[in-house]
C-alpha cells in the first residue's frame, strides 16, 4: 500500500486525534465504520486496518482513537487504538 506516498494528519489540525464509536462492523469482511460524536463525520474501517491495530472484532458503541492517513489520495484509518469514554 504505497507507504512513500501515506501522510498522517488529525482532524482538527494540530495535535488532536481523532475518535469516535464503531457504527457497524462485520466480522467476516473485517470491515465497518467509525462515527464522530456528533454522528456528522462517518470514516470506513478496511481489513488493513484491522489488521494493523490490536483489535479482532469490534461491538457497535465501542470507542476507539485512530490515526487518519492519506494512501493514494485517498484518507484511510489506521492505528486503531482503545478510545477514552
Amino acid at each position: 500500500m504505497g507507504a512513500a506516498s501515506a501522510a498522517s494528519w488529525g482532524t482538527g489540525g494540530g495535535s488532536e486525534v481523532p475518535q469516535g464509536s464503531v457504527r457497524e462492523y462485520d466480522v467476516e469482511s473485517r470491515t465497518g465504520t467509525i462515527a464522530s460524536d456528533d454522528g456528522e463525520t462517518l470514516w470506513p474501517i478496511d481489513p488493513i486496518a484491522m489488521e494493523q491495530g490490536m483489535f479482532r472484532f469490534f461491538r457497535t458503541g465501542q470507542r476507539v482513537t485512530f490515526d487518519l492517513v492519506l494512501e493514494n489520495g485517498v484518507q484511510r484509518v489506521r492505528n486503531l487504538r482503545i478510545g477514552l469514554a
